[in-house]
C-alpha cells in the first residue's frame, strides 16, 4: 500500500501542476512565479536567503527569480537597514492582481479535480493529507553512518 499511495499522490501532485501550468500561462505566469509571488505575500520584508529556503531552493534560484519578477515590476527589493549586504523583498502593487488570478485559477482547478466528492470527504481529503504532512515534518533527520551497499 505504501508503493501505491506514495505514486498517487505523486501523480496528483504531477497533474496538478500541469494543469496549473496550461491556465497560468493564458496570464503570462508560470508556477514558479506564483508559488515565489505567494510565499513573499505570506512573508513581505524577508530577506533572499530566507525566500530560498521556504521555496526549497538554492540561493541563486530564488535571486534569478527575483531578478525577473523585479523586471516585471511585481517585486521590490529594498536595502536592509540592519545590515547593508542584504535586500528585503515587497510585493508591489502591480503583483497584487495577477496573485489573486492566480489565486483563483489555483481555486478553480481544485474544484474542478474534486468533481463528484462531497463536502465530508473533501473536509477529511484535507485533515489527512495536514496530519501526514505533520508527521512528515515531526519525523527526525537520518543520522549519517557509514555503510556499504557494493
Amino acid at each position: 500500500m505504501s508503493d501505491s499511495l506514495g505514486f498517487l499522490i505523486s501523480d496528483v501532485s504531477r497533474l496538478l501542476r500541469r494543469r496549473f501550468d496550461e491556465r497560468a500561462r493564458q496570464i503570462g505566469a508560470t508556477r514558479a512565479q506564483w508559488r515565489t509571488l505567494t510565499v513573499l505575500n505570506r512573508s513581505e520584508g524577508i530577506n533572499q536567503g530566507a525566500l530560498a529556503e521556504l521555496l526549497d531552493v538554492e540561493p541563486i534560484t530564488a535571486c534569478r527569480m527575483i531578478d525577473r519578477l523585479e523586471e516585471s515590476g511585481l517585486v521590490e527589493r529594498r536595502r536592509d537597514p540592519a545590515d547593508r549586504r542584504a535586500w528585503l523583498l515587497f510585493l508591489t502593487d502591480k503583483s497584487r492582481p495577477m496573485l489573486d488570478d492566480l489565486r483563483d485559477m489555483g481555486g478553480d482547478l481544485i474544484d474542478q479535480a474534486l468533481v463528484g466528492m462531497p463536502p465530508p470527504a473533501r473536509e477529511a481529503l484535507n485533515d489527512s493529507l495536514d496530519l501526514i504532512r505533520a508527521n512528515l515534518l515531526a519525523l527526525p533527520a537520518p543520522r549519517t553512518t557509514e555503510t556499504a551497499h557494493g
